[in-house]
């Protein structure tokens, strides 16, 4: 039995649309999903950490101060106190892009282990404003120092900074070079 020429014209449009159907169905198929790349957790705080650090400081952005960087708790450990909660250390820093100009703060390098960071940084700009009741001095600092940081979910808690008081107010002139 010969087709007729309607069952010919149905068949010329079916057999590329399965052609078709079964081409696509084969591509999807034979794709291989590439291995979800799994997010190193200390890689992942680092890159925050350093991104929260330059937005504040190198481009003045003190709203980064939030719940969504910090712990609302969080404790930054400054000689002679400790600052607590976000509000005061927004306040706190504060003080630098107010206190300096030029600034540029570099992270030199910092690494982790758990939730614990290290970073070794430094600040430098010119004092021409009120930096903690010090008026401007027009002087140029530049300082390195050393923060040793605790992450939580993602956020910073708590911070300790080391760095040498009496070369930065050496720097800023309040106090004479030491003796040689």
């Amino acid at each position: 039995m010969t087709p007729t020429l309607k069952q010919t014209k149905s068949l010329f449009i079916a057999i590329p649309f399965f052609v078709l159907l079964f081409i696509s169905s084969g591509c999807i198929l034979s794709e291989k999903k590439a291995p979800e790349k799994k997010v190193d957790p200390v890689e992942a705080n680092i890159k925050k950490y350093k991104h929260i650090w330059d937005e504040i400081v190198n481009k003045g952005k003190l709203e980064e101060f939030n719940d969504s960087n910090f712990t609302k708790d969080v404790v930054m450990h400054m000689a002679p106190t400790d600052i607590v909660g976000i509000d005061t250390a927004r306040e706190y820093y504060a003080n630098y892009l107010t206190g300096f100009s030029n600034i540029t703060f570099t992270i030199r390098d910092v690494f982790g282990q758990g939730d614990k960071l290290v970073k070794h940084w430094n600040f430098s700009g010119t004092h021409t404003g009120n930096f903690f009741g010090i008026p401007a001095t027009g002087k140029k600092v530049s300082i390195d120092g050393v923060t040793l940081v605790r992450m939580s979910n993602g956020k910073i808690a708590e911070e300790r900074d080391f760095l040498d008081n009496m070369d930065l107010m050496t720097q800023l002139g309040v106090l004479p070079p030491p003796a040689q």
